[in-house]
């Protein structure tokens, strides 16, 4: 039973550095259809929902954030907004993602963004309770399975109330 050796990505040396346990994970469902991507999902053990995005954004205050929130989810501009201590937020515009968070889109991590660029980083609360939680593992097709209390306490995030509700 061999398994391929991956390379370790940036956000993976940095949890290995300092104690954080992971699962890297080759996941690539963007692509996918519904069904296609549950199969896949299944033979990890997880669930869509488990899934979370790692979003840039800029503060009128405080510059470049990140939020950390579901993939079935909406961010809230105006919550972010509030827990950085901004008036007012806006998604990064594609074509300053990479040169802002060092990342391109699909790829943005929240450890790497920190270790890198230490914007404020923030979790969707429910994370917090969460006994692990899917992020970008910093390349596109690769995703990190991650304590979120370990690594919102690397990268010093808060847990706050993110999402937009209907």
């Amino acid at each position: 039973m061999s398994k391929k050796k991956m390379k370790k990505t940036l956000p993976e040396q940095v949890m290995d550095k300092h104690n954080i346990p992971y699962e890297a994970l080759s996941l690539n469902i963007l692509d996918k259809s519904e069904a296609e991507r549950d199969a896949i999902l299944k033979t990890f053990h997880v669930k869509h929902d488990d899934i979370y995005k790692t979003l840039a954004a800029e503060g009128d205050k405080t510059g470049p954030i990140v939020a950390v929130l579901p993939i079935t989810s909406h961010l809230s501009l105006k919550k972010l907004a509030a827990a950085s201590g901004n008036k007012k937020v806006s998604m990064l515009p594609l074509k300053i993602l990479q040169k802002t968070t060092g990342y391109i889109h699909g790829a943005n991590n929240p450890v790497g963004i920190w270790q890198n660029k230490h914007f404020p980083i923030f979790f969707e609360q429910t994370a917090q309770n969460a006994p692990y939680i899917l992020v970008s593992g910093g390349e596109l097709g690769r995703s990190d399975k991650i304590n979120p209390v370990d690594v919102a306490l690397l990268v010093g995030a808060s847990f706050v109330d993110l999402l937009e509700h209907d």
